[in-house]
């Protein structure tokens, strides 16, 4: 898994028997407790044949140079005809799926969608027609999903396939979006064992039924584990599903489309800051991409968003955060919508609020702005191995690499790796360098910089193998010089 790594629940974390109240009867022994050997026969019965092992091979391009890798994942299919529920971050980047079903069969899938901001992948298996319908997993309800219930997690940890973990929901309303990513939903947290290789499989209730897809465990505090809800899972399949259905195979895998605004928001009483308005209604925008629609439309730091067309805004709490997103994400594209701010009276005039914020923003005045969504575009930008001068480049966009864009807002490529021993290390270049310019072509894209090498690389009547590189490092201009005069693959 990326970014979090787990430890096992020590033994012995759970009592054997608890007091009856979460299952149904058939599963309580004598004397009205929980009976978890039948607790755990019921989640092998109905979740254990769905569950797959997911074993993609995956292109990494961190090291400064294309190389290939196999990771291991888990999944769980969610439909007779093969699909397949995993995580982004298993199956990212992936040249080749293969999938190791309940029977011990292995099958090839096909990656169909993803969704890095979620975290999501939606597979699809390639089995033979003839086989009959697969064994499939049903969703719960997980907004029904209390704090106590007891639940199990499905996967296969560290490439051991089929195991199962037991342990309770610590909290169904847990945000962990404080970063660019994981940021349109709550977690539900556990303390089931959730490790390297759960990473997609499914976290199930006593029932048997599918209430999250375990995606991140913490190596720093024990027993604390996060999937993603299952009414968070199904819709974004739903939209994958969807977008892929009026696609062509060949520009899979699909991605989900989101609108983008500029827009930065703030809860009203944000503890993690320390940052309290004295606003009690709307949701604080906390800044305003440069360039952006809402920029456009006359919003500003600091105004309070109180309704998106005629819909009242509630951010008092961070956990408001990502319904809010996807509310804003889910804007038509097509034309303009209404935004209610309300803003210092000091920053000019405005109409009187609506009753129903009267006395509530703070001495603010309400203005009504029109603004124009426009397509949010890739999360992720393109990767291109310059091979021969032994780095690899990446494309800037203001989701994946915040810190580079706001040093480049117009966008364009930075060097994404190096390799320890190779020409771009010998000249000086780093990771995270923007590239401006190589030799005689301006570089904005990564084709500008795939043109460039091809053209430099391949002139068989260049004598000199060199280059001028033009870079911004930490937001100052810098130029290095780059020769190929060594092929460092070769005498590896």
């Amino acid at each position: 898994m990326r970014r979090w790594s787990t430890l096992a629940l020590p033994a012995g974390a759970l009592a054997a028997f608890a007091l009856a109240g979460c299952a149904p009867e058939s599963e309580l022994a004598p004397g009205g407790r929980i009976d978890f050997q039948k607790i755990i026969a019921t989640a092998k019965r109905t979740v254990y044949p769905a569950l797959v092992f997911v074993k993609p091979i995956r292109e990494t391009f961190g090291s400064g140079e294309r190389q290939r890798a196999e990771v291991f994942g888990s999944g769980v299919i969610i439909s007779a005809d093969g699909y397949v529920v995993s995580n982004n971050h298993v199956c990212e980047k992936a040249i080749e799926v293969h999938c190791v079903l309940g029977d011990r069969e292995q099958v090839p899938a096909t990656v169909i969608g993803l969704d890095p901001e979620t975290d999501l992948a939606l597979l699809k298996l390639k089995v033979d027609p003839n086989r009959g319908p697969l064994p499939t997993a049903a969703f719960g309800d997980s907004d029904k999903v209390e704090a106590g219930q007891f639940v199990m997690a499905l996967g296969s940890p560290f490439g051991f396939t089929r195991s199962i973990s037991l342990g309770i929901i610590s909290n169904t309303r847990r945000y962990i979006g404080f970063t660019t990513q994981y940021r349109y939903n709550l977690w539900l947290q556990t303390d089931a064992a959730i490790n390297p290789g759960n990473s997609g499989g499914p976290l199930v209730d006593t029932a048997g039924r599918v209430i999250g897809i375990n995606t991140l465990g913490s190596g720093v505090a024990q027993n604390i584990g996060f999937a993603i809800p299952s009414n968070v899972v199904s819709d974004v399949i739903r939209r994958l599903k969807a977008t892929a259905a009026k696609t062509k195979p060949d520009q899979w895998p699909v991605k989900v489309s989101r609108a983008y605004t500029g827009l930065q928001l703030q809860a009203l009483n944000d503890f993690k800051t320390n940052t309290f308005s004295d606003s009690k209604r709307g949701v604080l925008i906390q800044s305003v991409d440069a360039g952006s629609p809402a920029a456009a439309g006359g919003a500003t730091d600091g105004d309070i968003l109180l309704s998106v067309n005629g819909r009242e805004i509630d951010g008092l709490y961070v956990e408001n955060l990502p319904m809010l997103r996807v509310l804003l994400a889910d804007l038509a594209l097509d034309k303009p919508s209404e935004f209610l701010v309300a803003r210092p009276t000091s920053a000019g005039a405005g109409k009187e609020p609506p009753e129903a914020y009267a006395g509530k923003l703070g001495g603010r005045k309400v203005l009504t702005l029109g603004i124009q969504p426009v397509s949010r575009g890739k999360f992720e930008g393109e990767d291109y191995d310059c091979r021969r001068w032994n780095m690899t480049v990446k494309e800037i966009t203001k989701f994946s690499n915040p810190g580079l864009y706001f040093l480049q807002p117009t966008g364009g490529v930075f060097v994404q790796g190096v390799r320890s021993r190779g020409n771009a290390t010998d000249a000086g270049l780093h990771r995270n360098d923007i590239v401006l310019k190589i030799d005689r072509w301006d570089v904005k894209t990564i084709a500008d910089v795939r043109k460039a090498y091809e053209k430099l690389v391949q002139d068989t009547k260049r004598v000199d193998k060199k280059a001028l590189v033009t870079i911004k490092r930490g937001g100052f201009l810098d130029w290095k010089a780059l020769s190929w005069e060594k092929d460092y693959l070769q005498e590896d």
